[in-house]
């Protein structure tokens, strides 16, 4: 009874229209940031400088003109695509138990990501800054110093990197497209060949985090797991590091690109 209880005050959560409006929103939000990571990692690429990844992106924003506005406004939207998917926890549906809770895993971890990002947004828009690479090497010298520490850094790499082998996959079988309603004739088409190449870009870039994170653990070395921002900067070292590190960046670019039109074709129910 408690669960049906909750169930049917999530859906009527779910039917709120002002939040679905920021939710909607929320995506905008995230297109936005990861068309700026995207065009940091172009500059890298090229020889320019700037830290790729979220927090970087923010720091561009929140120098820009109407920066601060920019930035609260990606809280709020942020916060409320996190609220709305721990709503979808409690509504999700189907006949098989275990996809049903592994569709809540998969909402609950988007609602913290979501929820993270929120965090570090509100840290700059109230005038501060942060350092994600910093962030991810005191988390990992964290790790390592816990009792089987090594351990958990390993299936810390390995779970972000499956998360990157999930986007890649949704990417490559046009999965993403069950999110959305697709419009018909060249704008969809369009939409589904953006969406295709920002997955799968953004499937790269957490494999690579995932990896580093693994060596981190492997060397007992934190300052292997530098975040995105490091991950990114690590394909440069690689033959033909440039190109590879400006194909991902663009298929970041079309990430957001991705994102913003989710914002309007989103389903929300």
């Amino acid at each position: 009874m408690a669960g049906e209880g909750a169930a049917k005050a999530a859906r009527s959560v779910e039917g709120n229209e002002p939040l679905r409006v920021l939710a909607r929103a929320g995506f905008a939000a995230n297109g936005v940031l990861h068309g700026v990571i995207g065009a940091i990692a172009i500059s890298v690429a090229i020889g320019g400088g700037g830290e790729a990844d979220q927090s970087g992106a923010l720091g561009k924003l929140a120098a820009a003109p109407g920066g601060a506005v920019l930035l609260w406004a990606i809280v709020v939207g942020l916060v409320a695509l996190g609220l709305w998917q721990i709503v979808q926890i409690f509504v999700v549906v189907g006949p098989d138990p275990k996809r049903r809770w592994a569709r809540r895993l998969a909402d609950f971890g988007k609602a913290v990501a979501y929820f993270a990002v929120a965090a570090i947004a509100l840290i700059f828009a109230a005038g501060g800054s942060t350092n994600s690479a910093d962030s991810s090497q005191n988390f990992s010298a964290s790790v390592l110093a816990a009792p089987g520490g090594v351990f958990l850094l390993i299936v810390v790499g390995l779970v972000v990197s499956g998360i990157g082998v999930y986007f890649i996959f949704n990417g490559a079988t046009k999965k993403f497209t069950d999110d959305i309603v697709v419009p018909a004739g060249a704008v969809g088409e369009l939409i589904i060949v953006i969406g295709m190449l920002g997955y799968i870009a953004k499937g790269v870039a957490l494999g690579v985090i995932g990896i580093l994170f693994v060596i981190a653990a492997v060397t007992f070395d934190p300052s292997k797991a530098s975040g995105l921002d490091g991950a990114l900067k690590s394909l440069v070292a690689l033959p033909y590091g440039a190109v590879i590190l400006t194909i991902i960046g663009i298929g970041l670019i079309a990430y957001g690109v991705y994102c913003c039109a989710r914002a309007r074709l989103a389903r929300l129910s």
